[in-house]
């Protein structure tokens, strides 16, 4: 595991931003694993200007999203593919029908899943997938429990969760209680992996994913069994661990 700690939330942007145009522009048709949420905004930011001048080509890059919340259809403003939408992909030249995000709706949830992992397979495999961690150290939205889901499955959101994420809609009550999310396995099964992470709040679930034991109980930890990690940290996000004391 590689461990880059940057002075604050627009280096870490930066730093991650030229890892992804790096990755496309060796391999114009890459396969791209992206996620959502406050953390990777700054990074698509980067993105959109380093294709508006010029810099980067997305026309052959297929891409994935971790997840999606159960029961909330993709032209929803709270959706996770409507926030692809709006922080990347009308931004760079991407075709839309190379964007794949879980359906939100689907009635079989397991055929989804199943389905969901089968466009990976056929894709190649993803080639870099882009993480957050949750504070309680989820990632995508596979939270602490008793094993590491291997695929694509319909998550119960931890209580910690539905209320960090309360912040996006109008109501607390509004807020899904579920949500479609690749599994542990088919984030691992990854080539690449670039996690980061940013403040305060998410310093005790990065000390724990860096020095405390692996565990399911803290589902980012299983990061250090992959060969190949990049993790990019601001200051306060490396604020407890003891490697930097």
């Amino acid at each position: 595991m590689e461990l880059f700690v940057v002075k604050d939330y627009e280096a870490m942007s930066k730093a991650a931003a030229l890892l992804i145009a790096g990755q496309v522009i060796s391999r114009p048709g890459s396969v791209l694993g992206f996620a959502t949420g406050s953390t990777p905004v700054g990074t698509y930011e980067q993105l959109a200007a380093m294709h508006k001048e010029g810099l980067v080509d997305f026309s052959r890059v297929t891409s994935f999203n971790l997840d999606e919340y159960y029961g909330v259809a993709g032209d929803n403003p709270c959706s996770y593919r409507r926030f692809m939408e709006e922080n990347l992909f009308r931004h760079i030249n991407i075709r839309r029908e190379m964007t794949n995000v879980p359906d939100g709706l689907a009635q079989d949830v397991e055929a989804e899943c199943l389905a969901y992992e089968e466009k990976i397979r056929q894709a190649g495999g993803i080639d870099l997938q882009l993480l957050g961690i949750g504070g309680n150290g989820h990632i995508g939205f596979n939270e602490p429990g008793a094993d590491y889901p291997p695929r694509t499955h319909l998550v119960d959101l931890d209580q910690g969760t539905i209320a960090a994420n309360a912040r996006f809609f109008a109501r607390p009550e509004d807020v899904p209680r579920q949500a479609l999310s690749m599994g542990i396995g088919s984030i691992m099964a990854a080539r690449r992996i670039v996690l980061l992470a940013n403040g305060e709040g998410k310093a005790r679930a990065v000390q724990g994913m860096i020095e405390g034991p692996i565990t399911p109980g803290l589902p980012a930890s299983v990061l250090r069994l992959h060969p190949r990690v990049t993790v990019i940290i601001d200051k306060e996000g490396a604020g407890h661990l003891k490697s930097r004391a």
